[in-house]
């Protein structure tokens, strides 16, 4: 640990890091680069929920040593991945072999690693323990007193088979530094970033609009990512003790699994980027997608015979089911394409919110989203070709009565199981559809179900379900994400019946994790709801650093905590109706005084206050967009 002023500065656009250090007085300096990969080390019961075998890892798994080479004045230290890892097992295991030669595989002969120097000398290793793991440290020394030192870390992580290729790769990044140009850039791009959007709040709740902010910068530190930032900790993880205390395991430690995509976790942090402006920091998660595409229709094709992609609620950085979750104990019988997992059978829905999000940035940002249309389109065919094919085995007809698809057996997010029509899945549906303009295929989707409880009309989760896992409210997400239910609408009632007497849903309120019900308040105009909720949701979490919450359901630090916190603070200030309406403050609190910069549909930038009651509009771009506004 420093002992004096440093700067640290993380290039936004190349994988570098600079350290300035500056004393008053000459002092020598010591660094050192520690590694707790010193050499390989069998996994600890328990210790695979950091990596893709979850609770059922093999006899004698290890996590293998890094290589790390010192000389006079810098440390290079890289991981090198195996030819065959994960996924060849996951591709054994899912019936998959035919096919294998075509599907997408990042892991294999991957390189991660870098380079550390600076002006220093090398001085030799030492070991110690911190925080219960012992570690290595190679240490370096300032070559004489100075009252200035300066280090540089330069990262390459890249496919290649040949060291050699590896090695040049990193070269070709450190020769491109040019710490002027670069610290110029990396400052225009926080600037900018910082002018996008923002809020605001005065007084006691002004602990609010700052995590939301610090957890806007947490996010911003992914820009330019290959990869989507983790719901479980994004780049910030730390020691796992200091969040669970019995969790004894190396700093590589995090709960629900190492190259693990969770998609009911991950579209939390990416929704409020809309209206926030931050448009490059979801084109990860697009990309993502994007090149699982092959391998989700190859799932389709192989198990099924039928077009579109198939996207597992749990998949892996290959594009297929995370192994575990999968299920290593099914029965022969099992349909090969469904993971047995009593949470996560048949959910295959929540990659049309990745696809509506990709959408709508057309909207929001004029963003040219031509690459992803197939992505988009291959999506919505799965679920028509699927369906049309399972009621196909059951019946002569492939649709119902009314001339609709059959959305059985389906799921209603992990909590409705075995559903027929489940609302999460015909709004997702229709959303996507509508907005993609395919009248044709709108015209099969079946209505929103709905039941009668006790007199009052509200939105049921699926038209039948057979019963419940999870805690989840998919009877509200035809209000959060698909929107089909807006203030200022007659419908609304049938939305807000939902929320204040569904017994589930009062059952299943909270504000802790990836809970929504803050979210769902803002959206249905409930002020008082969405004050209380978006208070507790947004208040300091129970670290150090304010904006690091959890674990709830999760992790430390729970990323899609901070997502949802985001949503519902900005739903409460700011809401878009599909006729064009822009509704300011549908659930702020009138003596909540703040001030907001944020984004809309059509392009649209909005800057406002309410101060003492009364509204104020700053800014709105175009002009034009004026007069659609409502308060």
């Amino acid at each position: 640990m420093w002992k004096y002023p440093v700067a640290v500065q993380l290039f936004i656009f190349k994988p570098v890091v600079h350290l300035d250090v500056k004393n008053k007085k000459r002092t020598v300096a010591e660094i050192s680069y520690e590694n707790w990969r010193y050499e390989d080390r069998l996994l600890l019961k328990g210790e695979s929920q950091q990596n893709s075998y979850k609770w059922a890892p093999p006899k004698g798994l290890s996590m293998k040593k890094d290589s790390v080479f010192a000389d006079q004045n810098s440390v290079t230290f890289f991981h090198t991945n195996p030819v065959k890892t994960i996924f060849d097992v996951s591709v054994v295991q899912q019936g998959l072999e035919e096919v294998k030669n075509q599907l997408y595989n990042p892991l294999s002969n991957l390189i991660s690693g870098g380079k550390m120097w600076g002006d220093f000398v090398y001085s030799g290793t030492k070991d110690s323990i911190y925080a219960g793991i012992e570690y290595l440290a190679w240490i370096f020394k300032s070559k004489k007193p100075a009252t200035y030192q300066n280090i540089t870390i330069a990262l390459e992580n890249s496919q290649t088979q040949n060291l050699f290729d590896w090695k040049n790769k990193l070269e070709k990044t450190i020769s491109s530094i040019d710490l002027k140009k670069d610290r110029k850039k990396t400052t225009d791009w926080w600037n900018a970033f910082w002018e996008r959007s923002f809020i605001h709040i005065e007084g006691e709740q002004a602990n609010l609009s700052r995590n939301y902010s610090l957890f806007r910068y947490m996010l911003g530190c992914n820009a330019h990512s290959d990869w989507p930032m983790r719901f479980n900790g994004g780049l910030f993880t730390f020691d796992p003790v200091f969040v669970d205390s019995t969790a004894k395991f190396t700093p590589d430690y995090r709960k629900w699994g190492g190259g693990t995509y969770t998609a009911q976790n991950q579209r939390l942090v990416y929704w409020p980027m809309l209206k926030s402006g931050d448009y490059d920091l979801m084109i990860p998660a697009f990309e993502f997608y994007n090149r699982l595409l092959k391998n989700a229709e190859l799932r389709s094709q192989t198990y099924w015979g039928h077009g579109g992609a198939c996207f597992a609620e749990q998949l892996e950085n290959y594009g297929l089911p995370n192994p575990s979750e999968y299920g290593w104990k099914r029965p022969d019988y099992f349909d090969k394409g469904v993971e047995y997992n009593a949470w996560l059978e048949y959910e295959w829905d929540t990659a049309l919110e990745f696809c509506q999000m990709i959408l709508e940035t057309k909207s929001y940002n004029n963003a040219d989203i031509q690459r992803y249309l197939p992505l988009i389109k291959s999506c919505v065919k799965f679920f028509d070709e699927h369906y049309r094919y399972l009621a196909s085995q059951r019946g002569r007809k492939s649709l119902d009565s009314e001339g609709h698809l059959i959305l059985f057996p389906g799921s209603a997010c992990e909590t409705y199981k075995m559903t027929n029509n489940a609302s999460s899945t015909i709004a997702a549906l229709r959303t996507v559809l509508e907005t993609l303009g395919n009248d044709s295929l709108l015209k099969v989707i079946p209505p929103i179900p709905m039941r009668i409880l006790d007199g009052k009309e509200m939105i049921s989760p699926a038209k039948t379900w057979e019963r419940i896992n999870n805690s989840e409210a998919p009877q509200l997400y035809p209000v959060f994400p698909w929107r089909m239910f807006e203030v200022g609408e007659d419908s609304l009632e049938i939305a807000r019946n939902t929320y204040f007497y569904d017994p589930d849903l009062l059952k299943f309120r909270s504000h802790v994790g990836w809970k929504q019900d803050n979210i769902f308040a803002a959206c249905l105009g409930l002020t008082d709801e969405a004050k209380r909720l978006n208070s507790l949701k947004l208040a300091d979490g129970s670290y150090r650093f304010p904006a690091f919450w959890g674990p709830g359901f999760d992790w430390s630090p729970d990323h899609n905590w901070g997502g949802s916190g985001m949503i519902g603070l900005q739903e409460m200030l700011l809401q878009i109706t599909k006729d064009g309406k822009i509704l300011l403050f549908p659930a702020w609190p009138k003596d909540w005084n703040v001030h907001f910069k944020l984004r809309a549909s059509n392009n649209i930038t909005i800057e406002a206050k309410l101060k003492d009651g009364k509204t104020e509009i700053i800014s709105v771009t175009p002009k034009s967009a004026l007069k659609n506004i409502k308060y």
